[in-house]
């Protein structure tokens, strides 16, 4: 069976700004469809589409009202459909999103658990509970949400009573269900069968950790909640459970009963390489992200943990890594690297994040990042924008933001509407090309020298490198193994090689103020030109060895 998906290169689209097809500002299947050459151009060999299913889009597609069918916004299952072979037709193969922990509160199921009493089958389906005390006017326990606040919120009755409360570990209108319920686990395998059938060549899988949650729903003790914190194990009560095994291996039962090998890559946040390797069984997911590289600055010794604990996660489940740099939920890493050297907390979205930002060095530092994330044994994930080099936008008006973080968190961050503007395909027009009649989030002025058609004519771009980084890449056998050693080098430099009984590959990275001797070889791939055999610092390159 071809694991095509252990080196894959995978571009993320982001669907509601990637490009407008039909001039309503949104970006929609139409756009997609016209930009495939694109993507063929630029070498990738597959793309994850965030949700495109039918939602109300409060929380960007992550509420989902039917998952067998496609949001109008952005167009038809006929649609969808089409696009899937039209990919297929050009060698790019379809991963779409799926989310399972939690339905919009428009779904069927909910509309219908609402006008159901306590105790319904209805409403067995989500987790519906008493409130405490004499008139139920306190939450069930004291969990919190994901965007801010309590994670309960009470229902009206039918007979217009104050009733119910139920769970929504995300916004309010993303009501959490039940999976210790047997229709719940019957209807995603089906949905699974609906979009297989269709040609999708596997799923991305949204808080890919969670779903099982404790059934005494006991407190859990703290006034935060974080998606991307490790879960204590002796105590959490909704993250990394072991029910939620059985489901992968049901899920996996599914996949593997295709003649054509489909694929599930987690979203799932642990530090533990152990507890990670359980979802990566055999019998379970094929694959799951390493976040590591999201985290730090531009800092060598941050860096190379990351990637040594990345490798070290993949190596204890027997799978290959899966990076990335950055996603629709996280800040691009121009502007993660453009930021002077500070504590090494994880990049927040507030203004002072912004504080002494230089975009030239960020973009600089990105060049060097292309080459080290594609450098590494695994499969990597690019996202929308990154090969033109955009930065996170933080200066949006609050009257256009539409991310459910920054109003449950009353405005202090300030959300991920910064990483989700949408692209810049021409350097004029009223949305730079993103579509006939602007785009539902501003662009600022100066994308216009990043845009697409701008970048394709100079060999010294961003999406230049990353085309002929996707090229050399795939030309290179080293760097489709799971092989990796470290050299020995200066802390500031990053220096790992890729073995291959054809002839190793190095991979070099300068992450301080002195230039670096490069192996003798062939320079196959380098984001800054060396001189003399010197690297210079901020750069990074490939050596095929002599």
């Amino acid at each position: 069976m071809t694991q095509w998906w252990r080196d894959a290169v995978v571009y993320q689209v982001y669907i509601r700004s990637f490009a407008d097809g039909n001039g309503d500002a949104t970006g929609d299947l139409g756009g997609l469809r016209d930009r495939l050459p694109y993507l063929a151009d630029l070498g990738v060999d597959a793309i994850w589409v965030n949700p495109w299913y039918d939602s109300p889009l409060k929380d960007g597609g992550y509420d989902v009202a039917d998952y067998r069918a496609i949001n109008p916004m952005f167009g038809t299952l006929a649609e969808a459909e089409a696009l899937i072979d039209e990919a297929h037709s050009r060698g790019i193969r379809v991963i779409a999103d799926i989310v399972p922990n939690h339905t919009s509160d428009q779904h069927a199921w909910f509309q219908a658990a609402l006008q159901s009493p306590p105790g319904s089958p209805e409403r067995e389906r989500y987790w519906f509970r008493d409130g405490q005390g004499p008139d139920g006017a306190r939450p069930p326990n004291d969990w919190r949400s994901i965007f801010g606040g309590p994670a309960w919120q009470r229902v009206t009755e039918p007979d217009g009573t104050p009733g119910q409360y139920y769970l929504h570990l995300f916004d309010r209108t993303q009501p959490d269900l039940n999976w210790s319920n047997p229709e719940v686990v019957a209807e995603f395998e089906s949905i699974l069968r609906f979009w297989f059938d269709r040609g999708v060549d596997g799923f991305r899988i949204d808080v890919g950790h969670g779903l099982a949650k404790d059934p005494a729903l006991p407190d859990l003790g703290s006034d935060d909640e974080g998606l991307m914190e490790a879960p204590d194990r002796s105590s959490h009560p909704h993250w990394d459970r072991d029910e939620v095994h059985e489901v992968y291996r049901g899920w996996r039962a599914v996949a593997d009963s295709y003649d054509r090998p489909r694929m599930f890559v987690g979203e799932v946040w642990l530090d533990d390489p152990a507890r990670l390797a359980l979802y990566l069984r055999p019998d379970e997911l094929h694959t799951s992200f390493a976040f590591e590289l999201t985290d730090p600055d531009w800092e060598p010794a941050g860096v190379r943990a990351a990637i040594t604990s990345g490798v070290h996660a993949a190596q204890t489940a027997g799978v290959a890594p899966t990076w990335t740099l950055s996603n629709h939920d996280i800040p691009r890493h121009v502007s993660r690297y453009g930021r002077p050297a500070k504590a090494r907390e994880r990049f927040g979205r507030t203004k002072y994040d912004m504080d002494g930002l230089d975009l030239d060095r960020g973009r600089s530092r990105a060049r060097a990042a292309a080459l080290l994330l594609l450098g590494l044994p695994g499969s990597a994930y690019l996202y929308q924008g990154e090969e033109l080099g955009l930065e996170e936008v933080m200066d949006i008006p609050d009257d256009l933001r539409d991310d459910p973080v920054f109003f449950r968190g009353s405005g202090v961050e300030v959300g991920r509407d910064g990483c989700r503007v949408p692209l810049p395909w021409a350097p004029d027009g009223e949305s730079l090309g993103f579509g006939a009649n602007g785009a539902w989030l501003p662009q600022p002025a100066h994308w216009a020298d990043l845009a697409a058609s701008v970048q394709q004519g100079d060999d010294a771009s961003m999406l230049s490198l990353y085309r002929r980084a996707l090229a050399v890449r795939r030309a290179q056998p080293a760097l489709h193994t799971t092989a990796m050693e470290w050299v020995s080098s200066p802390p500031d430099v990053l220096h790992w090689r890729r073995p291959h009984p054809d002839g190793p590959l190095d991979v070099v990275v300068t992450m301080g103020t002195d230039h670096y001797r490069l192996p003798p070889g062939e320079v196959v791939m380098a984001s800054h030109p060396p001189e003399d055999g010197l690297l210079p610092p901020g750069a990074a390159a490939w050596v095929r060895l002599s």
